[in-house]
Formats: C-alpha cells, sequence, structure tokens
C-alpha cells in the first residue's frame, strides 16, 4: 500500500511570531517531522515577505539568508508575498505581510483539485482557511491544522480532521 502524499503549509508569519513569543528554536527540517512522520512529504509551501531593506539593511539580509537556507530544503517552496508598511497613530512604522492567506488558501484548493496530496497540514491559527479546508474536506482531502495555543481559532481546529499543538510537539525533544 502506498503512503498518503502530506503538503505542508506554513503561514511564515504566524510561525515566527510565536517561535518568538514561546522562546523556541528550531530548525525547519525538525519542524517537518514534528507535523509529520508517517506519510510521504510531497510539497512544503511558506508565505512570507521580504524584510524593508530600507529600515534595517542588516535584518533584511540576515532574513534573505534564511529564505535562501530553507529553499534548500527538499520540496521546499518559498511564497514571497507583498509587504505593507504601515504608520500607527504614534508615528511608528509597522509592517503588515499582505497577499499570504489568499496565496495559501489558493494553493491548498489547487492541490487538492489536481490531486497532488491525500493530507494538508496548515500552519496557522487564522480562521480565515475555513471556507477553502471545507471546499478541500468536500473533495476528499483530510486537513490538519498545527497550531500554537492562544494564536489560534477554535473554529479553525474544529473545522479540520485534526490538529496538532505545536507547543507540546516542539517542547518534546
Amino acid at each position: 500500500m502506498q503512503k498518503e502524499r502530506v503538503m505542508i503549509f506554513i503561514d511564515g508569519s504566524n510561525l515566527y511570531h510565536n517561535l518568538k513569543r514561546f522562546k523556541i528554536k528550531i530548525k525547519f527540517e525538525d519542524l517537518i517531522k514534528k507535523v509529520e512522520t508517517k506519510r510521504k512529504v510531497v510539497d512544503i509551501f511558506y508565505y512570507t515577505a521580504l524584510l524593508d531593506k530600507s529600515i534595517n539593511e542588516e535584518r533584511y539580509k540576515e532574513h534573505k539568508r534564511f529564505l535562501d537556507k530553507i529553499k534548500k530544503i527538499p520540496n521546499f517552496h518559498v511564497v514571497l508575498c507583498n509587504l505593507r508598511k504601515v504608520i500607527l497613530e504614534d508615528g511608528s512604522v509597522d509592517f503588515a505581510i499582505k497577499g499570504d492567506d489568499v496565496y495559501l488558501a489558493t494553493d491548498l484548493i489547487k492541490g487538492a483539485y489536481e490531486n497532488l496530496y491525500d493530507v494538508a497540514i496548515i500552519i496557522s491559527g487564522d480562521a480565515d482557511f475555513i471556507p477553502a479546508i471545507n471546499l478541500v474536506r468536500k473533495n476528499g482531502k483530510k486537513v490538519i491544522n498545527a497550531f500554537f495555543p492562544k494564536s489560534s481559532s477554535y473554529l479553525l481546529r474544529n473545522c479540520c480532521d485534526g490538529s496538532i499543538n505545536l507547543r507540546k510537539a516542539l517542547d518534546k525533544k
């Protein structure tokens, strides 16, 4: 019997901020092994945006080096989205990644309809993915949500076939 095929979809901003919040350092290869061990991982998609070089050139270079490194992981695809500068009320500058949810949802649906996977693992806490998840599940695919507590929608976890608490999974050695 053939192993089930898995695609992993990573909301880069969500993952980054949660790893930072919980002070977790992990190699991406190890992260993949923590979320999937039994099935065949056919593709991994990581949605992010390049940092603004004009704000901090060193952080931009560091981020670019990181992206170049993870691109070397087999079947790993970095999907670059738009970075929008947001001026806050106090005059400080913040940034928001735009388009990442749409790219992730589109790739999730495309993969289901083209029969590129049997199981999708979504690393995110965003309930915006629920309509796309419902569509791919209706198409016979399983969806698992890998999440961090307190930054994940109960509704998202509830609409999936299963879930992985990343805080607990990454604490295990």
